[in-house]
Protein backbone atom coordinates (compact mmCIF):
# COMPACT_ATOMS: atom_id res chain seq x y z
CA UNK A 1 0.00 0.00 0.00
CA UNK A 2 2.83 2.26 0.74
CA UNK A 3 4.01 1.73 -2.57
CA UNK A 4 1.13 2.23 -4.57
CA UNK A 5 0.72 5.71 -2.34
CA UNK A 6 4.29 6.59 -3.09
CA UNK A 7 3.74 6.47 -7.11
CA UNK A 8 0.49 8.17 -6.98
CA UNK A 9 2.13 10.81 -5.25
CA UNK A 10 4.93 10.94 -7.83
CA UNK A 11 5.34 13.78 -9.99
CA UNK A 12 4.80 13.75 -13.85
CA UNK A 13 7.52 12.54 -15.83
CA UNK A 14 8.89 10.35 -12.49
CA UNK A 15 8.89 7.12 -12.66
CA UNK A 16 10.12 4.26 -9.76
CA UNK A 17 13.31 2.49 -9.82
CA UNK A 18 13.19 0.15 -7.12
CA UNK A 19 16.57 -1.89 -8.31
CA UNK A 20 18.03 1.63 -7.57
CA UNK A 21 17.41 1.65 -4.07
CA UNK A 22 20.34 -0.71 -3.16
CA UNK A 23 22.79 0.97 -5.59
CA UNK A 24 22.12 4.02 -4.51
CA UNK A 25 21.32 4.05 -1.29
CA UNK A 26 18.98 6.62 0.62
CA UNK A 27 21.39 9.38 0.45
CA UNK A 28 22.35 9.42 -3.23
CA UNK A 29 21.35 12.61 -5.22
CA UNK A 30 22.46 11.45 -8.67
CA UNK A 31 23.19 7.93 -9.91
CA UNK A 32 25.98 6.63 -12.04
CA UNK A 33 24.90 7.88 -15.30
CA UNK A 34 24.47 12.07 -13.55
CA UNK A 35 20.97 11.27 -13.95
CA UNK A 36 18.94 13.53 -11.11
CA UNK A 37 16.60 11.64 -8.21
CA UNK A 38 14.36 12.53 -5.89
CA UNK A 39 13.01 10.57 -2.97
CA UNK A 40 9.07 10.31 -1.19
CA UNK A 41 8.43 10.51 1.99
CA UNK A 42 8.69 6.42 2.20
CA UNK A 43 12.06 6.26 1.12
CA UNK A 44 11.10 5.04 -3.14
CA UNK A 45 13.68 6.21 -5.47
CA UNK A 46 12.14 8.42 -8.19
CA UNK A 47 14.36 8.77 -11.65
CA UNK A 48 13.72 12.04 -14.21
CA UNK A 49 13.14 9.88 -17.92
CA UNK A 50 16.24 11.33 -20.08
CA UNK A 51 15.20 13.30 -22.81
CA UNK A 52 15.29 11.85 -26.21
CA UNK A 53 15.39 13.51 -29.23
CA UNK A 54 15.67 11.01 -31.50
CA UNK A 55 11.67 10.48 -30.44
CA UNK A 56 10.71 13.99 -30.72
CA UNK A 57 9.64 15.40 -34.51
CA UNK A 58 11.47 18.45 -36.26
CA UNK A 59 10.39 22.01 -34.81
CA UNK A 60 7.61 23.58 -36.07
CA UNK A 61 8.55 26.79 -38.11
CA UNK A 62 7.02 29.83 -37.50
CA UNK A 63 5.74 31.18 -41.47
CA UNK A 64 5.79 35.22 -41.27
CA UNK A 65 2.50 36.87 -41.20
CA UNK A 66 1.99 39.15 -43.77
CA UNK A 67 0.90 42.93 -42.97
CA UNK A 68 0.18 46.08 -44.38
CA UNK A 69 1.84 49.35 -43.06
CA UNK A 70 -0.03 52.00 -42.18
CA UNK A 71 0.64 55.09 -39.55
CA UNK A 72 4.02 53.08 -38.68
CA UNK A 73 2.17 49.53 -37.71
CA UNK A 74 1.75 46.57 -39.78
CA UNK A 75 -1.71 46.11 -40.06
CA UNK A 76 -4.39 43.47 -41.31
CA UNK A 77 -7.15 44.50 -43.76
CA UNK A 78 -10.12 45.86 -42.21
CA UNK A 79 -12.39 43.85 -44.53
CA UNK A 80 -10.17 40.72 -43.17
CA UNK A 81 -9.72 39.61 -46.57
CA UNK A 82 -6.70 37.97 -47.97
CA UNK A 83 -5.20 37.00 -51.56
CA UNK A 84 -2.91 34.25 -52.01
CA UNK A 85 0.13 34.91 -54.20
CA UNK A 86 2.56 31.76 -55.23
CA UNK A 87 5.72 31.52 -54.67
CA UNK A 88 8.89 30.68 -56.68
CA UNK A 89 9.21 26.51 -57.68
CA UNK A 90 12.43 26.34 -55.97
CA UNK A 91 10.54 27.77 -52.85
CA UNK A 92 10.88 24.95 -51.17
CA UNK A 93 14.95 24.56 -51.22
CA UNK A 94 14.84 28.55 -49.70
CA UNK A 95 13.62 27.21 -46.73
CA UNK A 96 11.35 30.53 -46.37
CA UNK A 97 7.81 30.78 -46.53
CA UNK A 98 5.24 27.98 -47.81
CA UNK A 99 4.89 28.02 -51.92
CA UNK A 100 1.45 29.56 -51.16
CA UNK A 101 1.21 32.48 -48.69
CA UNK A 102 -1.84 34.73 -47.64
CA UNK A 103 -1.69 38.99 -48.11
CA UNK A 104 -4.26 41.17 -47.16
CA UNK A 105 -6.90 42.42 -49.42
CA UNK A 106 -6.66 45.97 -48.76
CA UNK A 107 -10.04 47.88 -49.02
CA UNK A 108 -11.82 51.14 -49.71
CA UNK A 109 -11.86 51.84 -45.74
CA UNK A 110 -8.03 50.68 -45.48
CA UNK A 111 -7.26 53.91 -48.22
CA UNK A 112 -9.04 56.24 -45.98
CA UNK A 113 -6.95 54.65 -42.59
CA UNK A 114 -3.47 55.15 -44.59
CA UNK A 115 -4.55 59.07 -46.15
CA UNK A 116 -5.38 59.69 -42.61
CA UNK A 117 -2.44 58.52 -41.15
CA UNK A 118 -0.07 60.44 -43.82
CA UNK A 119 -1.38 63.69 -43.49
CA UNK A 120 -1.47 63.54 -39.75
CA UNK A 121 1.80 63.19 -40.32
CA UNK A 122 2.62 65.64 -43.22
CA UNK A 123 2.71 68.65 -40.95
CA UNK A 124 5.59 67.23 -39.00
CA UNK A 125 7.34 66.22 -41.63
CA UNK A 126 7.15 69.12 -44.18
CA UNK A 127 8.55 71.24 -41.35
CA UNK A 128 11.33 69.30 -40.80
CA UNK A 129 15.17 70.76 -42.15
CA UNK A 130 15.89 69.36 -45.52
CA UNK A 131 19.16 68.19 -44.05
CA UNK A 132 17.56 66.14 -41.84
CA UNK A 133 15.46 64.33 -44.23
CA UNK A 134 18.45 63.71 -45.83
CA UNK A 135 20.03 62.38 -42.86
CA UNK A 136 16.40 60.42 -42.26
CA UNK A 137 16.93 58.74 -45.25
CA UNK A 138 20.27 57.92 -45.28
CA UNK A 139 19.21 55.75 -42.42
CA UNK A 140 17.27 53.96 -44.20
CA UNK A 141 19.66 52.38 -46.95
CA UNK A 142 21.93 51.72 -43.70
CA UNK A 143 18.79 49.58 -42.62
CA UNK A 144 18.70 47.66 -46.49
CA UNK A 145 22.23 47.37 -45.93
CA UNK A 146 21.90 45.30 -43.07
CA UNK A 147 19.20 43.27 -44.62
CA UNK A 148 19.82 42.66 -48.05
CA UNK A 149 20.14 39.00 -48.16
CA UNK A 150 16.78 38.95 -46.32
CA UNK A 151 15.13 41.58 -49.35
CA UNK A 152 17.53 39.28 -51.74
CA UNK A 153 15.52 36.36 -50.91
CA UNK A 154 12.17 37.71 -51.19
CA UNK A 155 12.50 38.58 -54.56
CA UNK A 156 14.02 35.45 -55.58
CA UNK A 157 10.99 34.10 -54.02
CA UNK A 158 8.73 36.18 -55.79
CA UNK A 159 10.23 34.89 -59.75
CA UNK A 160 13.30 36.54 -59.62
CA UNK A 161 16.77 34.83 -60.71
CA UNK A 162 19.46 35.10 -57.66
CA UNK A 163 21.95 37.32 -60.22
CA UNK A 164 18.40 39.75 -60.81
CA UNK A 165 17.45 40.04 -56.96
CA UNK A 166 21.35 40.97 -55.93
CA UNK A 167 21.20 43.60 -59.11
CA UNK A 168 17.86 45.11 -57.61
CA UNK A 169 18.82 45.28 -54.27
CA UNK A 170 21.87 46.78 -54.87
CA UNK A 171 20.43 49.36 -57.11
CA UNK A 172 17.41 50.35 -54.40
CA UNK A 173 20.46 50.99 -52.40
CA UNK A 174 21.68 53.43 -54.07
CA UNK A 175 18.74 54.87 -55.22
CA UNK A 176 17.64 55.78 -51.70
CA UNK A 177 21.41 57.25 -50.87
CA UNK A 178 20.56 59.27 -54.15
CA UNK A 179 17.66 60.99 -52.71
CA UNK A 180 19.32 61.10 -48.91
CA UNK A 181 21.92 63.37 -50.79
CA UNK A 182 19.22 65.44 -53.04
CA UNK A 183 17.37 65.76 -50.08
CA UNK A 184 18.85 69.37 -48.97
CA UNK A 185 19.83 70.56 -52.96
CA UNK A 186 17.09 70.71 -54.70
CA UNK A 187 15.02 73.74 -53.54
CA UNK A 188 18.00 75.66 -54.75
CA UNK A 189 17.99 74.59 -57.68
CA UNK A 190 14.08 75.07 -58.40
CA UNK A 191 13.95 78.24 -56.81
CA UNK A 192 14.72 81.59 -57.98
CA UNK A 193 14.71 85.10 -57.42
CA UNK A 194 13.17 86.88 -60.20
CA UNK A 195 13.64 89.87 -61.84
CA UNK A 196 10.63 92.61 -60.74
CA UNK A 197 10.15 96.29 -62.07
CA UNK A 198 9.80 98.32 -59.04
CA UNK A 199 11.22 98.21 -55.23
CA UNK A 200 10.59 94.58 -54.25
CA UNK A 201 12.09 90.98 -54.03
CA UNK A 202 9.87 88.54 -56.16
CA UNK A 203 11.16 84.81 -55.00
CA UNK A 204 9.58 81.61 -56.45
CA UNK A 205 10.22 78.48 -53.56
CA UNK A 206 9.26 74.78 -54.16
CA UNK A 207 6.80 73.63 -51.49
CA UNK A 208 5.27 70.56 -51.34
CA UNK A 209 1.77 69.15 -52.26
CA UNK A 210 0.66 67.13 -49.66
CA UNK A 211 -0.42 63.70 -49.45
CA UNK A 212 0.60 61.76 -52.53
CA UNK A 213 -0.97 57.93 -54.09
CA UNK A 214 1.46 55.82 -55.93
CA UNK A 215 0.33 52.92 -57.41
CA UNK A 216 3.44 51.00 -57.95
CA UNK A 217 4.49 48.68 -61.12
CA UNK A 218 4.27 45.53 -60.62
CA UNK A 219 7.46 45.07 -61.94
CA UNK A 220 10.48 45.49 -60.58
CA UNK A 221 9.01 44.65 -57.00
CA UNK A 222 11.26 46.31 -54.95
CA UNK A 223 13.11 49.15 -57.35
CA UNK A 224 9.87 49.84 -58.51
CA UNK A 225 8.64 51.03 -55.48
CA UNK A 226 11.96 52.40 -53.92
CA UNK A 227 11.96 54.67 -57.11
CA UNK A 228 8.67 56.26 -56.98
CA UNK A 229 8.09 56.69 -53.19
CA UNK A 230 11.78 58.23 -52.41
CA UNK A 231 11.27 61.34 -54.73
CA UNK A 232 7.74 62.12 -53.28
CA UNK A 233 8.94 62.00 -49.76
CA UNK A 234 12.17 63.85 -50.18
CA UNK A 235 10.05 67.20 -51.43
CA UNK A 236 9.00 66.94 -48.12
CA UNK A 237 5.34 65.35 -49.39
CA UNK A 238 4.18 61.77 -47.73
CA UNK A 239 2.67 59.29 -49.29
CA UNK A 240 0.14 56.27 -49.55
CA UNK A 241 1.36 53.29 -51.57
CA UNK A 242 -0.37 50.26 -53.68
CA UNK A 243 2.07 47.93 -53.61
CA UNK A 244 2.33 45.76 -56.91
CA UNK A 245 0.41 42.36 -57.08
CA UNK A 246 2.54 40.07 -58.69
CA UNK A 247 5.24 40.58 -55.90
CA UNK A 248 3.59 41.70 -52.72
CA UNK A 249 5.71 40.05 -50.18
CA UNK A 250 8.65 41.96 -51.51
CA UNK A 251 7.20 45.56 -50.45
CA UNK A 252 6.23 43.94 -46.71
CA UNK A 253 9.37 42.97 -46.31
CA UNK A 254 10.96 46.83 -47.29
CA UNK A 255 8.46 48.42 -45.22
CA UNK A 256 10.11 46.41 -41.84
CA UNK A 257 13.01 48.63 -43.16
CA UNK A 258 11.01 51.47 -42.74
CA UNK A 259 9.33 50.62 -39.57
CA UNK A 260 12.89 50.34 -37.93
CA UNK A 261 14.38 53.42 -39.55
CA UNK A 262 14.21 57.02 -38.55
CA UNK A 263 11.78 57.35 -40.79
CA UNK A 264 8.28 58.49 -38.88
CA UNK A 265 5.35 56.77 -38.59
CA UNK A 266 2.93 57.46 -41.38
CA UNK A 267 5.26 59.47 -43.64
CA UNK A 268 4.86 56.06 -46.08
CA UNK A 269 1.79 54.36 -45.66
CA UNK A 270 2.09 50.63 -48.00
CA UNK A 271 -0.85 48.71 -48.84
CA UNK A 272 -1.83 45.37 -50.71
CA UNK A 273 -4.19 44.46 -52.80
CA UNK A 274 -5.80 44.91 -56.58
CA UNK A 275 -5.06 47.28 -58.20
CA UNK A 276 -8.46 47.45 -60.44
CA UNK A 277 -10.07 47.84 -57.28
CA UNK A 278 -7.95 50.43 -55.22
CA UNK A 279 -6.98 52.54 -57.30
CA UNK A 280 -10.41 54.57 -58.06
CA UNK A 281 -10.47 55.27 -53.81
CA UNK A 282 -7.17 56.69 -54.06
CA UNK A 283 -8.02 59.30 -56.94
CA UNK A 284 -11.44 59.74 -55.31
CA UNK A 285 -9.70 61.06 -51.98
CA UNK A 286 -10.30 64.54 -51.43
CA UNK A 287 -7.15 64.47 -49.20
CA UNK A 288 -4.78 62.84 -51.47
CA UNK A 289 -3.10 66.22 -53.41
CA UNK A 290 -1.46 63.35 -56.53
CA UNK A 291 -1.71 60.72 -57.92
CA UNK A 292 1.65 58.65 -59.52
CA UNK A 293 -0.20 55.77 -61.14
CA UNK A 294 1.73 52.59 -63.23
CA UNK A 295 -0.48 50.80 -64.95
CA UNK A 296 -1.00 48.67 -68.19
CA UNK A 297 -4.75 48.89 -68.13
CA UNK A 298 -5.64 51.94 -70.72
CA UNK A 299 -9.17 51.71 -69.02
CA UNK A 300 -7.90 51.76 -65.41
CA UNK A 301 -5.77 54.65 -66.32
CA UNK A 302 -8.41 56.56 -67.69
CA UNK A 303 -10.89 55.95 -64.74
CA UNK A 304 -7.98 57.18 -62.64
CA UNK A 305 -7.78 60.48 -64.59
CA UNK A 306 -11.63 61.16 -64.32
CA UNK A 307 -12.32 60.75 -60.52
CA UNK A 308 -9.24 62.90 -59.87
CA UNK A 309 -10.10 65.66 -62.15
CA UNK A 310 -13.31 65.37 -59.81
CA UNK A 311 -11.44 67.13 -57.01
CA UNK A 312 -8.29 68.94 -59.04
CA UNK A 313 -5.73 66.46 -58.48
CA UNK A 314 -2.67 66.16 -60.12
CA UNK A 315 -2.77 62.72 -61.67
CA UNK A 316 -0.04 61.82 -63.48
CA UNK A 317 -0.38 58.23 -65.03
CA UNK A 318 2.14 55.77 -67.07
CA UNK A 319 2.52 52.51 -68.38
CA UNK A 320 5.50 50.84 -66.56
CA UNK A 321 9.10 50.71 -67.70
CA UNK A 322 11.04 47.80 -68.40
CA UNK A 323 13.37 46.16 -65.92
CA UNK A 324 16.23 47.96 -67.49
CA UNK A 325 15.01 51.19 -67.92
CA UNK A 326 14.19 51.54 -64.10
CA UNK A 327 18.36 50.69 -63.45
CA UNK A 328 18.70 53.09 -65.78
CA UNK A 329 19.83 56.63 -63.65
CA UNK A 330 19.12 58.64 -66.45
CA UNK A 331 15.70 57.70 -66.78
CA UNK A 332 14.73 56.72 -63.15
CA UNK A 333 15.61 59.23 -61.15
CA UNK A 334 16.69 63.05 -60.82
CA UNK A 335 15.43 66.14 -59.97
CA UNK A 336 12.83 65.59 -62.28
CA UNK A 337 11.43 62.95 -60.33
CA UNK A 338 11.10 65.32 -57.02
CA UNK A 339 9.95 68.21 -58.86
CA UNK A 340 6.38 66.14 -60.01
CA UNK A 341 4.74 66.68 -56.63
CA UNK A 342 6.27 70.18 -55.84
CA UNK A 343 4.25 73.52 -55.89
CA UNK A 344 5.66 76.62 -56.43
CA UNK A 345 4.75 79.54 -54.00
CA UNK A 346 5.71 83.13 -55.40
CA UNK A 347 6.87 85.71 -52.54
CA UNK A 348 6.71 89.60 -52.71
CA UNK A 349 8.77 91.31 -50.67
CA UNK A 350 9.42 95.13 -50.36
CA UNK A 351 13.21 96.15 -50.44
CA UNK A 352 13.37 98.94 -48.10
CA UNK A 353 15.29 101.61 -47.33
Amino acid sequence: MENKEASRKAPRGFERDETSESALGTSGASGASGVEVEHTSSGDILLMKPYDSANVDARVRVNKAYKMFIGGAFVRSESGRYFQVEGAPSEEDLGADPATVNVPRGSRKDVRDAVLAARSALVSWERRTAYNRGQILYRLAEVMESRRPELTQSLVRGGETPAEAASQVNVSIDRVVFYAGFADKFFALLASSNPVAGPHFNFSVPEPMGTIGVIAPDRPALLGLVSTILPIITGGNTCVALAGERDPRTSIVWSECLATSDIPGGVVNILTGHANELAVHFAKHREVAGIDAWMVDPNLRRAVESEGADSVKRVTTRVPMDAEAWSNERKAQGLGWIERFLETKTIWHPVGV
